[in-house]
């Protein structure tokens, strides 16, 4: 994959030593771990390789170097990681499993800047992405007559922190990224007796439920008149939101010197429940609440054709835990990405002020389709926080 001559070259994880990953992260602390002693921050980085969505080759690190150099004295002139998640699209009704990757830790050193380094290694890893472990992480094998792609990576997603226009250049599409925050409200974790706490013995079932009724909904198709749009959606299985409140709960550990037992809320009854799952992000530690949120990763409405009337005193409820939440665990506001239409109308009638936010710059869901067709044609369904990487 690098070029000979002492040209330069993308390395990824089977090539990149544990000094370098050790370098690259103590670089990247000022920015994004900043609530962390720098070692916590190494340690951190170093745990989330091994919980189940990372491990067994789930997370990659690229690096752009120069090649023919050996590890620990060649630069680190870009650097990078991918998630490998199971991901699906709708093709002509029928629900098609493959592999996604999420693009995260983008970073060019200071030095480095200015000299095109970081789109040399997006250009790079877009097209390494493109057939990269390939049917690894998806469910039955090649051939099969139930949905699985075996052997094709169906697209790849970053969140871009510097607005929409250098990762649009590069293939990876702005899509919609906007977000509800509501405000912390000491007091109110028992949700008013209506919703009950979620716990991690809880989630199984629940992203069962979660990924079935999403596939039907993809198969149920999309778009309006004219030509309908190619629907994906990474899967909430539940590795993915694991992978976010194990990660939490490496942090609350080092900042609180405990765990949070309380991962979300659900009202109503198996069939007819409303349920939201959520994660404490900090950037800003005790210090400063800035940069710390509550952000709900993902928003569930079982019986989608069930009348606002009958949810809305649920979802209340779960809404005044989540402010209570956030109250306790010390962040500025409770964010819901993205919320479908049947989330907003809940939102709008069940009495709790809350600010609707447009994202121009930061956190901007960016996707590259690897199918048919170009990224315009493409409809990102549950564009969502647990989806982020």
């Amino acid at each position: 994959m690098a070029e000979g001559g002492g040209g330069l070259g993308t390395k990824y994880d089977v090539g990149m030593g544990l000094a370098e990953r050790e370098r690259t992260c103590t670089l990247t602390h000022p920015k994004w771990g900043p609530a962390l002693s720098r070692r916590d921050y190494l340690l951190r980085e170093n745990y989330l390789t091994t919980v189940p969505l990372a491990r067994d080759g789930g997370i990659t690190h690229w690096i752009l170097t120069v090649a023919g150099l050996p590890a620990g004295e060649r630069p680190i002139l870009s650097s990078c990681e991918s998630l490998r998640k199971r991901a699906v699209y709708c093709d002509g009704g029928k629900v098609v499993e493959g592999v996604a990757h999420g693009i995260g830790s983008v970073f060019t050193e200071e030095g480095y800047r200015g000299r095109g380094y970081a789109s040399r290694m997006m250009r790079e890893v877009a097209g390494r992405l493109r057939g990269w472990q390939a049917g690894r992480g998806v469910v039955g094998g090649e051939g099969d007559e139930d949905g699985v792609a075996r052997g094709r990576v169906l697209f790849s997603v970053l969140y871009s922190d510097i607005g929409k226009s250098f990762y649009a250049k590069h293939g990876w599409e702005p899509f919609e990224s906007c977000h509800v925050a509501f405000e912390p409200a000491a007091g109110k974790t028992e949700g008013g007796g209506i919703a009950r706490p979620i716990g991690y013995h809880e989630l199984a079932e629940l992203c069962a439920v979660d990924e079935r009724l999403l596939r039907a909904e993809l198969s149920r198709g999309g778009g309006g008149r004219g030509r309908k749009k190619t629907r994906v959606a990474v899967l909430p299985e539940l590795d993915a939101l694991l992978w976010h409140l194990m990660r939490e709960d490496y942090m609350t550990k080092c900042i609180f010197g405990k765990t949070p037992t309380v991962r979300g809320a659900v009202a109503g009854e198996p069939g007819r429940r409303v349920w939201a799952v959520w994660m404490r992000g900090y950037y800003g530690g005790l210090n400063k609440d800035e940069g710390n949120t509550l952000h709900v990763l993902r928003v569930v409405v079982e019986d989608a054709e069930q009348a606002d009337e009958e949810l809305v005193d649920g979802f209340r409820s779960i809404v005044q835990m989540a402010q209570g939440e956030a109250a306790e665990w010390k962040t500025q506001d409770v964010q819901v990405w993205n919320p479908t239409a049947k989330v907003r109308g809940l939102m709008d009638k069940c009495g709790i002020e809350f600010e609707v936010v447009e994202r121009d710059v930061q956190s901007i869901a960016s996707l590259m389709w690897y199918g048919e067709g170009s990224t315009d044609e493409v409809e990102w369904v549950a564009n969502e926080k647990y989806a982020w990487c």
